[in-house]
């Protein structure tokens, strides 16, 4: 799992070193003043946003994989921040411009930095990346592996970056242009190594020695989706079944899904890949969802952590989420049900990054760290990784894996699954998917707090000029609003205003009314709002 770490030493004496230890550590005496639901959703993205932005090196775009000084950048979080810094632009708490330029820096350290077999001096090897490079050579360090979940990981930001900067700035088409050639390089036949499926690691000298196939289920989905997905280097459709021949089945606390204790196995594909109604062959057999299948994990964690079987110390129904993290002994992938390395380690993340999931049970969480427990967890990046009130010990490190998920969640489900939405529009993904053998499906469960099959097609085509075409997807009858708003978030037109009955519907956009520019499109229904944006050239 790309969350568990095999520090080396000096890592792991930053991480025990930065640890605090809080003798008495409990309820804050003096509970913070409570907020609404939608004013701590939007103080939590936005020190999220903030972390990708100040702990990332402005020269070269890599986001350090925790704030601890000396940290090294990790893959996986640069790529949790290209999407998040997208988000920031949608907020406003940074312009398109600040945001464009970061952007292109970024991809451009991945395009043009060294590739090859060699241990020192190299930032990657076949198109795939390493784990954790230097924050300022960008090469590798640490003697890590070049990590193909992490590659993966980073990819999922690169794609959702082009999905966003759709514009005619010619900064915005070298984006595009150096996404698909970052993600087109990539040799995932290379990371097969003559196998079924794909390899975890490669190290030079002792190549695929240590690093077993990714099978059964956990984070991999992603990885899987995108090697299916390449039009350069794509693996065959076996490599799917073969990681689905590991998925092991269980029932826990009365709910039935594929089992991988740590919820963050249950989050980090699903931050950019909507799953509600799409289903393989796995789940059609069974009638559930990769979406539902989430649901159940996180409602059987919860109730683990209600039934507490290890005796932790305030572990309840709003004080919960077990997941990979630091810990009083070092670092670890604690999870439930069933039960592995738990410790009495609460992992602010785990339960707030399934808001999308349990929005019943994430929401009571986010208000019970914010009015009690905020004096000891908190601070300019929102809430540090990891806790334990049995241990007395509070992490002292924020993670870009942590403030990533919680970022991207947080934007589905209050903007009707925007970051879904952009990635929905990525043909090499949806290639991905199909050749997945994902199909079209629903359990029939109310996903809860995300709108059910609410969708926004892009423009097309898009740049418009003299008109362009969407199509939205309506679960059912009700008012509805589709308007056009300028950059400045200015409204400019309305397409629809009125009733409307279920199932899809097309409608033409005129271009001829508009100048050109840069404009958002919102759609406003009863389920929920879904936005895209296009350019009207002339």
């Amino acid at each position: 799992m790309t969350r568990s770490r095999n520090l080396p030493t000096f890592a792991r004496s930053l991480l025990l070193a930065g640890a605090i230890a809080i003798a008495g550590l409990a309820h804050d005496a003096r509970p913070a003043r409570a907020q609404s639901t939608e004013a701590l959703i939007d103080t939590v993205q936005h020190t999220g946003v903030m972390y990708f932005w100040e702990q990332a090196n402005p020269a070269n775009g890599l986001v350090k994989d925790r704030s601890t000084a000396g940290s090294p950048a990790s893959i996986a979080a640069t790529g949790f921040g290209l999407s998040a810094l997208c988000v920031g632009v949608d907020h406003g708490w940074l312009t398109r411009d600040q945001v464009r330029a970061r952007v292109l820096t970024t991809l451009n350290t991945f395009w043009v930095g060294p590739q090859g077999s060699a241990t020192n001096g190299m930032i990657g090897y076949k198109g795939l990346y390493y784990h954790f490079l230097d924050m300022n050579t960008a090469v590798r360090t640490w003697d890590c592996e070049l990590s193909t979940i992490d590659t993966a990981l980073l990819f999922a930001g690169i794609l959702d970056a082009k999905q966003y900067f759709d514009g005619p700035d010619p900064d915005e088409v070298q984006i595009r242009a150096l996404a698909d050639s970052i993600y087109y390089r990539a040799d995932w036949n290379f990371v097969r190594n003559f196998n079924p499926g794909i390899f975890m690691g490669w190290k030079p000298g002792t190549g695929f020695a240590n690093y077993g196939q990714w099978t059964g289920y956990n984070e991999a989905m992603i990885l899987y989706i995108l090697a299916l997905g390449s039009p350069t280097h794509p693996v065959p459709t076996t490599a799917w079944t073969k990681w689905t021949t590991g998925y092991t089945w269980g029932t826990y606390y009365g709910y039935s899904f594929w089992t991988c204790p740590p919820l963050f196995t249950h989050q980090y594909t699903h931050c950019w890949v909507d799953f509600r109604t799409i289903q393989d062959l796995p789940n059609r057999a069974l009638g559930t969802t990769y979406f539902e299948n989430s649901r159940r994990a996180t409602r059987a964690q919860h109730e683990y952590c209600i039934a507490n079987p290890g005796g932790w110390t305030a572990y309840s129904d709003s004080l919960w989420g077990l997941t990979a993290s630091d810990d009083f002994f070092g670092y670890a992938a604690h999870g439930a049900p069933p039960a592995q390395s738990d410790n009495g380690t609460i992992t602010p993340t785990a339960g707030l990054s399934s808001i999308v999931f349990t929005p019943d049970l994430s929401i009571p969480l986010l208000h019970n760290l914010w009015d009690n427990w905020r004096a000891t967890t908190w601070g300019p990046y929102g809430f540090k990784d990891a806790f334990s009130p049995y241990w007395n010990w509070v992490g002292a490190d924020y993670l870009g894996i942590d403030q990533g998920p919680i970022v991207l969640m947080f934007e589905n489900y209050i903007r009707g699954g925007a970051v879904w939405n952009r990635i929905r529009a990525n043909a090499d993904i949806q290639t991905g998917l199909a050749r997945a053998g994902f199909l079209a499906g629903t359990t029939g469960v109310d996903p809860g707090g995300v709108a059910m099959g609410v969708f926004l097609s892009p423009v097309a085509p898009n740049p418009v000029r003299m008109a362009g075409t969407v199509h939205f997807r309506l679960p059912r009858a009700g008012r509805v609003q589709l308007a056009v708003y300028d950059v400045r978030g200015r409204h400019v037109a309305s397409l629809v205003d009125g009733d409307l009955g279920p199932g899809e519907q097309s409608i033409l956009l005129p271009g001829n009314d508009l100048a050109p520019g840069v404009y958002h499109l919102k759609l406003t229904t009863v389920d929920g709002v879904a936005t895209t944006r296009f350019v009207r050239v002339r």
